[in-house]
């Protein structure tokens, strides 16, 4: 049975940010997620998760290291090192790592060298920790033109070259849609790096049931395989949040 998590970007925008994890309570699930935490405050956020008796699952981080560059090792580190402090703080083991758009003018390959190298940097901290790391591939034809990293073979490749057991995958189900399909055996192939996944529908990123992508199955492919994380809500209601949740539930097939 997946373990869910609540984007809190996305969903419940009708109340104050920090009435949300109550809100998610309220629905029946135990978990939430977030974006940066650059405009958050980190205690409040604590504060409302633990009376509402929810965790955070992940959020995204370490702020301000482009992935795609080079970075001195040093910022590389003290920005891993504040990440998994603020991670401590929220009881949080996955950080989600996004690698930045192209840049012009400068080979893919050494693009990919740099963000491989940056990882190998925030890996050991993360390791000390107990943090894992979810390398983000997101779709380039419709939402992040210009993204560096855009299909799950090529995030697989990066993963093995840092040949960390901090540093996985995360799996964003809609982006993967878009991109190259083949959801099933995809999962199946690279479960074992996948540290956390993000679900929405195609086309619009709307709840599931909306689209095209059967996420009982999916879902129920996941579980078979063995994936043992989180799988983060991460989509646009159609129309208000308690009922599209309601509705995701029953098209991803969870009591």
């Amino acid at each position: 049975m997946a373990k869910v998590s609540i984007c809190i970007e996305m969903l419940f925008a009708e109340v104050d940010l920090y009435e949300r994890p109550a809100k998610a309570a309220k629905l029946g699930f135990s978990a939430i997620e977030f974006w940066g935490v650059g405009d958050k405050d980190v205690a409040r956020m604590k504060g409302a998760c633990d009376r509402a008796g929810v965790r955070v699952a992940s959020f995204l981080g370490p702020a301000g290291v482009v992935m795609v560059q080079e970075n001195p090792a040093s910022k590389v580190v003290g920005a891993m090192k504040e990440a998994a402090a603020i991670a401590r703080k929220l009881d949080t083991q996955v950080i989600i790592v996004t690698v930045g758009n192209r840049v012009q003018g400068v080979a893919a390959q050494k693009q990919a060298d740099s963000i491989v190298n940056n990882l190998k940097a925030l890996a050991p901290v993360a390791e000390d920790e107990g943090i894992k790391l979810a390398v983000e591939s997101l779709n380039t034809f419709v939402d992040h033109v210009g993204y560096f990293l855009d299909h799950t073979a090529d995030g697989r490749a990066i993963v093995d070259r840092v040949n960390s057991p901090a540093v996985g995958l995360l799996y964003d189900v809609y982006h993967m849609q878009i991109m190259e399909g083949n959801l099933i055996e995809t999962i199946r192939k690279h479960v074992g790096v996948i540290n956390h996944v993000h679900i929405g529908d195609v086309p619009g990123r709307m709840e599931p049931g909306t689209g095209e992508i059967n996420y009982a199955n999916v879902l129920k492919a996941l579980d078979e395989a063995g994936y043992k994380g989180y799988c983060g809500f991460e989509f646009r209601p159609s129309d208000n949040s308690d009922a599209a949740l309601r509705r995701a539930r029953k098209a991803c097939g969870l009591r």
